[in-house]
């Protein structure tokens, strides 16, 4: 938490370098860390109750260790509480010395006192951990009930792949299956390409994948760039492309008579998708690198759609990166619907008219959802149902935009919005 770092990339390092792990333990150390980050406040909060002279004198290593034994102790039923304690005291030891081990030991036996919680007196005590503005704008967003729902989660959300072919999924659920028997793997719930993989190891380790035939991709992510509704023969501009996920949806949908450019801010990822697309077999007309907060650079229309899924704080994914859930954001939202706003207004100059543009966030909060729409009006978009069928599903008659949520959906966070060019 000291250096930013997203712990699902620092962890899946750490599990790699430890390939002797078997997959029971790599599931314990993976639930400890999003669910310490989850409750990291509350907990320190049950800690420093035992603790006279608070914690603030220890170093971040050994605050860390008392919050993952914390974590055990309150919310963790499967670890013994005498378990917890022996090995914390014992990695305190080895970190700090024999007095300040002495210092965990006393109060970790304390805290082993108290009862475990339930998962409602965690999901709230989640709440109370995380920061207060952003919880107040989840609230705000989605209401108290749906924020309780995702800071119940205690399990890191599946992986997500997607079968290039839909018609096939079926068939590779079984291989992979095959191949690795102890792992739980089903179909997704809406994208009809999407498959949920648990506990399977590293995902791109399973067969089908240096052939081009899936795709790593989570599902919430399938659906958005589904949402477009590409259709055969129409011209497109993934405007925020990244490593090009979506891409490879919307190539697939734009079929041999249509053509899509990608443009992102960063030049590696552009090469990144391009090495994708040429593994499942899929291509791009133009690739642009692009800062849409200075021009339009050199891209140029007229497109049938655009699909702008727009830099954003990511609060849809605090199941995978709990750690969001710490962070001070009130400046960041601020300066980021800013940019939203001013990628929308370019993109806007791009799609010929009576054409489409998507836009998209990885986000649950209005700041960047419905108050981005507001100003879509002015760019002369005009907010339209949906055309393609998932887009029609998720937000049936007159509807205009949708919200995937995990609790619904069983996807990421995200909201989506159709507008039409006047």
């Amino acid at each position: 938490m000291r250096d930013g770092a997203f712990a699902a990339a620092a962890l899946d390092t750490e599990l790699d370098r430890n390939v002797q792990l078997a997959p029971r333990d790599r599931a314990l150390a993976t639930e400890l860390v999003y669910g310490t980050l989850r409750l990291h406040g509350w907990l320190e909060e049950r800690l420093a109750r035992h603790a006279p002279r608070g914690l603030s004198g220890l170093s971040p290593e050994v605050r860390a260790v008392l919050a993952i034994a914390a974590y055990q102790i309150l919310a963790l039923e499967r670890v013994p509480a005498f378990a917890a304690v022996n090995e914390a005291v014992s990695a305190v030891r080895i970190l700090a010395g024999d007095r300040v081990s002495g210092f965990a030991n006393a109060i970790l036996r304390k805290l082993a006192s108290e009862p475990r919680r339930t998962k409602d007196e965690l999901s709230r005590a989640a709440l109370a951990s995380a920061e207060p503005a952003l919880t107040r704008a989840m609230v705000d967003a989605i209401g108290e009930e749906a924020t309780l729902h995702l800071f119940a989660a205690t399990d890191p959300p599946p992986l997500g792949v997607r079968i290039e072919e839909p018609c096939e999924r079926d068939a590779w659920i079984a291989r992979f299956r095959e191949a690795r028997p102890n792992a739980s793997i089903e179909s997704g719930r809406i994208s009809p390409h999407a498959v949920l993989v648990r506990g399977a190891g590293r995902i791109v380790d399973l067969p089908g994948f240096a052939a081009g035939a899936w795709t790593p991709q989570e599902e919430g992510s399938q659906i958005v760039a589904l949402a477009l509704g590409a259709r055969e023969g129409d011209v497109v501009l993934d405007a925020c492309a990244g490593r090009g996920n979506k891409t490879g949806l919307i190539a697939r949908g734009v079929g041999k008579e249509g053509s899509v450019d990608a443009a992102d801010l960063h030049p590696k990822k552009l090469d990144h998708l391009q090495r994708e697309l040429d593994r499942i077999g899929g291509c791009v007309r133009r690739t642009f690198a692009v800062d849409w907060s200075k021009g339009v650079g050199g891209v140029a229309g007229p497109y049938d759609r655009i699909l702008v899924d727009a830099p954003c704080s990511g609060t849809g994914t605090v199941r995978r990166h709990p750690e969001l859930l710490l962070r001070r954001m009130s400046k960041d939202l601020a300066g980021l619907g800013d940019l939203q706003r001013t990628i929308l207004a370019r993109t806007a100059t791009l799609v010929r008219p009576g054409g489409r543009i998507i836009y998209a966030v990885c986000s649950i909060l209005r700041e960047e959802a419905e108050a981005v729409v507001e100003s879509a009006r002015a760019l002369r978009l005009e907010p339209a149902p949906f055309d393609g069928s998932i887009g029609a599903t998720l937000a049936p008659g007159n509807a205009t935009s949708f919200r995937l949520l995990p609790h619904l959906h069983g996807t990421d966070g995200y909201f989506v919005a159709s507008f039409v060019r006047c």
